[in-house]
């Protein structure tokens, strides 16, 4: 993620405080990619994270995946300073991600990493304007295997906009898995399954970031 008047890198620092809502929010989305993880695969398992920030999601989540070497991974991330923490960590975890420097508007960077099993919207929903997170969501099938898990986050702030997300998930073809809002949080965590068929690409940017 990449804004000129936010700073990307520096809003990760939040991380550190194992008590912020970050940390909390970290937590859930790193349950919700294990439970999207095949117990037992047998062919290679398709991710990619659109906006992946330092990536702590997925690292933390595949550090102790027995079968760490059958994901293909593609993180797409802008900030320089996110990117080289991310390949990092990524080392330091041993797992060989493909990590993309790059604006994670522009479809073209997931040519050949989609569709996929698992698509990663985490911290891009609150950060664009209503008429592109419809647009995103409904691009979302030209991502997604049939049967692919997306997880997704947004803040509850007023006005609350997390129940028109849902239902532009439905439209799209997914069905809820789970939405996770605690009650002393403003974050929100969702993950549903696509069910519908995996659509062609078109051209074009997904959203612009607002802050």
């Amino acid at each position: 993620m990449n804004d000129a008047r936010t700073d990307w890198a520096t809003w990760h620092d939040a991380y550190a405080d194992p008590h912020s809502q970050l940390s909390r929010r970290l937590q859930i989305v790193q349950a919700q990619i294990r439970a999207a993880l095949p117990a037992r695969p047998t062919a290679p398992f398709g991710i990619v994270s659109i906006c992946a920030g330092r990536g702590e999601d997925l690292i933390g989540s595949l550090r102790d995946y027995a079968s760490a070497d059958l994901v293909r991974a593609r993180l797409v991330e802008l900030d320089q300073r996110n990117v080289t923490d991310m390949r990092r960590d990524a080392q330091e975890a041993g797992l060989a991600l493909e990590i993309v420097r790059g604006d994670a508007a522009d479809p073209r960077l997931y040519d050949g990493a989609v569709p996929a099993d698992l698509v990663l919207l985490c911290g891009v929903l609150g950060n664009i304007s209503d008429e592109d997170a419809r647009s995103t969501i409904h691009s979302l099938p030209q991502f997604c295997k049939p049967g692919a898990t997306v997880i997704w986050t947004r803040s509850r702030r007023p006005p609350d906009r997390t129940p028109a997300l849902r239902r532009r998930f439905r439209a799209a073809g997914f069905e809820e898995l789970q939405f996770i809002a605690p009650q002393n949080a403003l974050f929100s965590v969702g993950s549903c399954r696509f069910r519908g068929s995996t659509q062609p690409p078109r051209p074009g940017r997904l959203f612009t970031f607002t802050r």
